[in-house]
Parts: structure tokens; sequence; C-alpha cells
């Protein structure tokens, strides 16, 4: 099997990670809301846990290693509801442009 882009850790030569003393569990409010959205999407069915891993590893290499711990979530939440029909690519894309005019 071959590694993909989510397959770094322990890697040589990628230097070693060193988080912050203090780093805080949520960097942004939004980032809390996509951790709260886990259970119950988790809970009523949307997926299981292999599929919401499989969601993150799709995600192209570019997009995963620029993209946060919590937008890889966001990436599977999306992909994953789009995918079994709970919300249209359309829906999905008018929701975020309204969330845009709330900034």
């Amino acid at each position: 099997m071959m590694n993909g882009i989510h397959d770094l850790g322990g890697m040589h030569g990628m230097g070693p990670i060193a988080p912050p003393a203090q780093e805080p569990v949520f960097t942004h409010e939004w980032e809390r809301r996509a951790f709260a959205l886990f259970v119950p999407l988790f809970g009523a069915g949307c997926f299981n846990v292999d599929e919401f891993r499989h969601a993150i590893e799709r995600m192209g290499p570019a997009e995963y290693l620029e993209g946060s711990y919590y937008e890889h979530w966001l990436h599977s939440f999306e992909t994953l509801l789009v995918e079994k029909g709970y919300m249209t690519a359309a829906e999905l894309d008018a929701r975020i442009e309204q969330l845009k005019g709330v900034n």
C-alpha cells in the first residue's frame, strides 16, 4: 500500500514536532463548533469513524497540508454529507455564501 500525504507522522527528515507550551484546544470559535458537530452527526448515523477518516484521507495533498486540523474535519463533514445525500453541493455552497455575509 502506498502512503498518502496524511501519512507523514514518523517520517525521517520532517523535523521535530514542537507544539507551543500553552497551545489552546481551539484557536478560533468555529473550531469549537466543528468539534461539536461530530457527536450529533456520528450519532445520527451520517457516517462512521472509518468513513470520517477516509474522507480526510481523500483530500488533495495541497489542501491537506495547507489546512488546519479542524479544516480537515469540516472537509470530511462536507464530503460525507453531500456524498450520502444529506445535502447537495449547491445547498452547501449557498450556505457558505450566506455565512460569508455574516462576518
